[in-house]
């Protein structure tokens, strides 16, 4: 399993913005120079996490964004979805033709390993991580 750099982005607004809150507002600027990330990249992440409702923007000279939930509601797995979409349980390696006891048995093994990083992701908030 691999966690994509625009995860690991949005991973690491999240917690600048949560370290950060008491700022009420942070801009994306300041994320993006913060952590050499490119702008308008940024920026397309945010806006998946504000249609997640794990942000909130608002517009305008004095614009930016903000937390929309406490870090303590906010898992790793509500990030990686909003960014990524849902984590997939299914291995899919095979055609339906080929499969015998031996590809569901792989497959089985693969639903449980993505089923237990889900609930290791649901587990690990940003509270925890900022702490």
């Amino acid at each position: 399993m691999r966690i994509s750099r625009s995860t690991g982005y949005a991973l690491l607004a999240l917690g600048y913005i949560s370290k950060n809150q008491d700022q009420k507002i942070i801009l994306s600027q300041t994320i993006a120079k913060e952590y050499d990330i490119p702008l308008e990249y940024l920026l397309k992440i945010l806006q998946q996490m504000v249609r997640a409702n794990i942000l909130r923007s608002k517009r305008g000279p004095r614009g930016g964004f903000s937390l929309a939930l406490s870090p303590k509601k906010i898992s790793m797995l509500k990030i990686i979805e909003a960014v990524d979409g849902p984590m997939s349980g299914q291995a899919s390696l095979f055609d339906p033709p080929a499969k015998s006891k031996f590809t569901n048995k792989v497959e089985a093994v693969y639903e449980k390993a993505v089923k237990q990083a889900k609930d290791v992701f649901e587990k690990a908030k940003v509270s925890d991580l900022i702490a």
